[in-house]
């Protein structure tokens, strides 16, 4: 069975991507299982939502979570929709037994809309820097990850899912392209804060809000933000 790790930064169709998962048949999906893992140990400037309730509810311990995680891989696949910025060590070796996949979109579009929950986020809140730094580690480590950007798949969901499911050597189902409105069972708890746009659908679609400005106040976060997102650019799985 495989374990599918989505690495991701908030606002990024990750949620979205965890759904179609949900709709296999072979599959067991999983919300930030390292959530309040990263609450308790990292160092935070802001609150954030159901915060309190997350760290009441959430296994904490690192070491538990990836024992849990390999314990239902015996099972069924699993697919891991994580944050890049959860991962707390700089070498996270047991994600080198999984098939990562680094999920990415054009960070002024990704803080535009983070802005709209959390008004002034820093760098390590959305992300991308911490993602990059995944990937090369993975990459110097011999198991090079799958770099997927959401404007790519909106393209054309079908075929990119396609893709994605031949690069993972899973065969495709096509209940992966639609769900129903509402939650899944598998939402943490802070899917009412995160996941309006995702319970309101049933497909993957381009949303009315991933057209807003760009706070003025964010310009300098986007300009830190930038190299990052190059740095990841040319790694990106096209949608052909």
């Amino acid at each position: 069975m495989k374990t599918i790790n989505l690495i991701s930064g908030p606002r990024n169709l990750s949620t979205a991507i965890m759904y179609s998962f949900a709709q296999r048949t072979d599959t067991i999906v999983l919300d930030e299982p390292f959530y309040g893992n990263y609450l308790k140990n990292a160092s935070i400037a802001i609150q954030h939502p159901s915060q309190d309730r997350i760290l009441e509810t959430m296994e904490l311990k690192e070491m538990n979570i990836i024992q849990a995680i390999e314990a239902l891989s015996k099972e069924k696949n699993v697919f891991i929709k994580g944050m890049a910025h959860h991962y707390l060590s700089e070498k996270p070796d047991f994600i080198l037994n999984w098939t990562n996949v680094i999920l990415i979109r054009h960070p002024e579009k990704l803080i535009a809309s983070f802005a709209k929950v959390i008004e002034h986020p820093t760098l390590n809140d959305i992300g991308i820097k911490k993602a990059t730094e995944l990937f090369l580690f993975l990459k110097n480590s011999g198991k090079q990850p799958l770099v997927i950007d959401s404007d790519e798949l909106l393209k054309n969901p079908e075929n990119y899912l396609k893709n994605l499911c031949a690069k993972l050597q899973m065969p495709f189902e096509a209940e992966m392209l639609q769900w129903k409105k509402g939650g899944i069972k598998e939402d943490g708890i802070w899917a009412k804060h995160w996941y309006g746009n995702v319970h309101n659908s049933t497909r993957f679609a381009v949303q009315e809000s991933s057209s807003q400005p760009l706070p003025k106040h964010l310009e300098p976060l986007l300009l830190e933000a930038l190299p990052f997102y190059q740095t990841l650019q040319s790694s990106i799985l096209k949608n052909e």
